[in-house]
């Protein structure tokens, strides 16, 4: 069953910190060692929509079970065409596509936005992320080692890319980007 996908709301910044405090406190694709609450949460969704970049909800009904957003990869303005990912699904729903379909949507509205290229910047090398960004088209760019101390060791940091719309076959259209 495919989940449901839209905009992310401002009031679903506690259900949106649930599941990253999971990832926080179990895991190792995220190098946060404590987990943002609520107002933060909310002050990231505002901060990032009022940008005009996508960050999106994965649903069941009522239920949201993943997230998405993208954010420009750095902030110097020749970056501004630039993008880098994150996703995060409830630790219960993993595995039943929910991070594609999230994906998915997240390419298709950061091209919309202008953005000409998405990095992928796992934490930890992550197995499945590194997976769900090969299946969706992403290459291989590059591994640091023993970028983050999570866990009681070293993780790596894999980069993955791929091209939006004419990547860099075109200057892009300014008017798209503040």
């Amino acid at each position: 069953m495919t989940p449901s996908l839209r905009p992310a709301r401002r009031t679903d910044a506690a259900a949106i910190a649930e599941i990253y405090a999971h990832h926080v406190r179990h895991g190792t694709a995220t190098y946060d060692v404590v987990p943002p609450g609520v107002a933060e949460t909310e002050a990231k969704i505002l901060a990032i929509t009022a940008r005009g970049w996508p960050f999106l909800v994965a649903s069941y009904g009522s239920e949201l079970v993943g997230y998405a957003y993208a954010t420009q990869f750095r902030d110097r303005p020749a970056y501004a065409y630039a993008c880098e990912d994150s996703i995060y699904v409830a630790h219960d729903r993993r595995g039943g596509g929910i991070g594609k379909a999230l994906l998915k949507g997240l390419l298709a509205a950061a091209e919309a936005h202008g953005f000409r290229c998405m990095v992928a910047v796992i934490g930890g090398g992550e197995p499945a992320s590194v997976a769900l960004h090969a299946a969706c088209g992403f290459a291989h760019a590059g591994r640091l080692t023993g970028m983050g101390w999570k866990a009681g060791r070293w993780l790596d940091t894999v980069y993955m890319q791929i091209a939006l719309g004419e990547g860099t076959g075109s200057a892009p259209d300014n008017s798209t980007m503040e």
